[in-house]
């Protein structure tokens, strides 16, 4: 019995170990961000659809290391240096211009998949969008060029906002181009535009409350991972105190926002994640074009409109892509 029992168990050793075998077989990537899970898990999970269509399954035939900042983008040289040391078959250095640059700095060898709302060419991540030269390529939403726009769209469905608060991460790098933008937009519209800044999650309460000691009667969110990571402190605010506001991407808008306007960041991210599967496949970095969304989304909130007392003109919500009435 008892020689049947080991048996039984070095037989069954192999069997046991093979999970384990799988596990260090699998290419790793990197997949690094300014801020936190919790908040960020659509992205991630549309990231890893675009992984899957790839042919990639996390747990499957690939394993992906998380590096979070929670917010603190000095992490960032850390984190991306750490996944560089762990020899990561590509890393996805996602959530804008301080990523990417962490990462391209931490390697010079590891491809580098990167999200991004600005040029790349511009910051020096790569020699142009179509052949991009060295270790980086990855996808840019153009998103933080819209703050004109949005200024437009949210007085025209808000017309008596006259003071625009303009929430921004000045750390993030394009914050100067974004803030000059939504001030001239503002200027333009016969309104005021003025800047409220959080660097960390724990000073968006202070950069909401001088909002409204100057007198701010809207609000507009820049393209920042800090300000989508805390969306919901943002419109939870606005909706306190009355504020019709406009965010960078939907998830404003389905928070509760009143509209938002700009490319998907879902769509982002899932382009991340094919690419970092063609780059598990052998495909080089420096010969895939920089991919660029094809158009915008605007996204109506109808019922934080009605509580706002706002009535949206019918041509408005025609040119929508999506209008929420729950």
């Amino acid at each position: 019995m008892r020689r049947r029992s080991l048996l039984a168990f070095f037989g069954a050793a192999p069997v046991l170990s093979h999970p384990a075998r799988a596990q260090r077989d699998m290419p790793v990537v990197g997949f690094m961000n300014p801020v936190s899970p919790d908040t960020y898990a659509f992205n991630v999970a549309a990231f890893k659809e675009g992984l899957a269509e790839a042919g990639f399954v996390e747990g499957r035939n690939v394993r992906i290391e998380y590096r979070w900042a929670r917010g603190d983008y000095a992490q960032l040289p850390a984190l991306a240096a750490e996944l560089a040391a762990m020899k990561v078959a590509a890393i996805a250095a996602t959530g804008d211009i301080a990523s990417a640059r962490a990462a391209k700095a931490a390697t010079s060898t590891i491809p580098i998949v990167f999200t991004i709302g600005a040029d790349p060419v511009g910051h020096g991540l790569v020699a142009s969008l179509n052949r991009p030269g060295g270790n980086l390529t990855g996808v840019n939403l153009f998103s933080s060029i819209l703050s004109g726009k949005r200024v437009e769209l949210l007085t025209e469905i808000a017309p008596n906002a006259r003071r625009i608060a303009l929430v921004m991460n000045p750390d993030n790098f394009t914050a100067k181009a974004e803030q000059q933008e939504g001030i001239a937009g503002a200027r333009a519209l016969n309104r005021e535009a003025f800047v409220v800044n959080a660097r960390k999650p724990d000073e968006i309460a202070g950069a909401l409350a001088e909002a409204l000691r100057l007198k701010a009667d809207s609000y507009l969110t820049a393209s920042d991972p800090l300000i989508l990571d805390r969306r919901g402190e943002i419109v939870a605010w606005g909706q306190a105190h009355g504020l019709p506001g406009i965010g960078f991407v939907r998830q404003f808008a389905t928070s509760g926002a009143l509209i938002s306007y700009g490319p998907s960041i879902t769509w982002m991210y899932r382009q991340a994640g094919l690419y970092i599967g063609a780059v598990l496949k052998g495909a080089k970095p420096a010969e895939l074009p920089v991919m660029q969304p094809t158009g915008f989304e605007l996204v109506v909130n109808l019922k934080t409109a009605s509580a706002l007392g706002l009535d949206p003109r019918p041509a408005l919500l025609l040119s929508a892509n999506e209008v929420l009435r729950q």
